[in-house]
């Protein structure tokens, strides 16, 4: 019944995606189009970009136009991006449903997999009610619309206001993990992270003692939110290679395991520096990690867009 409702809004609210189409043949043709789906480690590979819910979900707008939507896949496809993360839930009272916006997210997602993107959905956990956390990342695993489902599911593990605590924050985040792990069976699951050189050395009561071994077991990828643009020139750490190239090597020393798989994440988007894009994506290449990506679509100009496309490309030509 949820994916015959998700039709009909994909249908209803956005005629043009299917004009192409007799409106009585949808459902046959994109589910014999829509991609296998596995929820390995390939999504998390090459060059990524992100979308929040601030920039595509309507009810965040305040009656403005989403600066993000379904037809901005078209130039995400030009500019080489592999994989789409979406943040395709929220704990909000412009939020109410388990998945954000089920027409706009099932519209994206249905876009982008028949462009031939992959797409990962997100979820911030508040760790206070863990059963409710849980329900969220539930509800976007299990999201389909006509066949189509994301790519895999990564947990955004940022949040410590919920619970003040640091130890009783990070035993609520171990069990979240471990009962996500229950629930995934064999699927990849991504952590995407505070990276290791905010908390242990800009601000280490941030989160002390953060549970990196203790995760290594509910996770198969680390998405470490190195976001150079926020330090300063004196930290030495403003630097899009020191930054991604510390963070990197950190977190596999801290998961005990030189071959964790990393898929970096710079930013912020408009305060980046072409010599701090080049710097990253070297990073990514001396480090090995298995894909990179800039936070966020909405925030980067073209002319960075273009910028960061035409070095991705050349890593993955000199990497293949």
């Amino acid at each position: 019944m949820l994916a015959v409702v998700q039709m009909h809004a994909l249908v209803t609210e956005d005629r043009g995606l299917f004009t192409d189409m007799g409106m009585a043949s949808v459902p046959v043709l994109l589910r014999d189009q829509a991609p296998v789906v596995d929820r390995g480690l390939d999504p998390y590979a090459g060059y990524g970009t992100w979308v929040d819910v601030y920039d595509f979900a309507p009810s965040y707008q305040g009656g403005g136009t989403p600066a993000v939507t379904a037809e901005s896949v078209d130039e995400m496809v030009r500019q080489g991006v592999r994989t789409v993360y979406l943040q395709a839930a929220q704990v909000d009272e412009r939020s109410p449903d388990p998945v954000v916006d089920p027409g706009a997210v099932g519209r994206f997602l249905v876009r982008a997999q028949r462009a031939g993107l992959r797409v990962v959905a997100w979820y911030l956990p508040r760790l206070v009610d863990l059963d409710r956390d849980l329900h969220h990342l539930a509800a976007i695993a299990d999201f389909e619309v006509l066949g189509h489902r994301f790519d895999g599911v990564a947990v955004d593990i940022e949040w410590t206001s919920g619970v003040p605590d640091h130890v009783a924050r990070s035993d609520q985040l171990v069990e979240l993990s471990e009962r996500l792990r229950e629930d995934s069976g064999d699927d990849v699951l991504g952590a995407i992270v505070l990276p290791p050189v905010q908390i242990e050395v800009v601000n280490p009561a941030f989160w002390p003692e953060f549970p990196w071994r203790e995760l290594a077991p509910s996770y198969d990828v680390w998405l470490p939110m190195g976001y150079w643009t926020e330090r300063t020139d004196a930290s030495g750490y403003k630097d899009g290679r020191v930054y991604t190239d510390e963070n990197v090597r950190r977190i596999r020393a801290n998961l005990g395991d030189e071959d964790a798989p990393v898929h970096a994440i710079g930013g912020i988007g408009d305060e980046l520096t072409p010599e701090q894009a080049t710097g990253f994506v070297e990073a990514l290449t001396a480090t090995d990690a298995i894909g990179g990506s800039i936070y966020d679509w909405a925030t980067l100009s073209a002319t960075m867009r273009e910028h960061l496309a035409g070095m991705t490309s050349e890593a993955g030509e000199a990497g293949g």
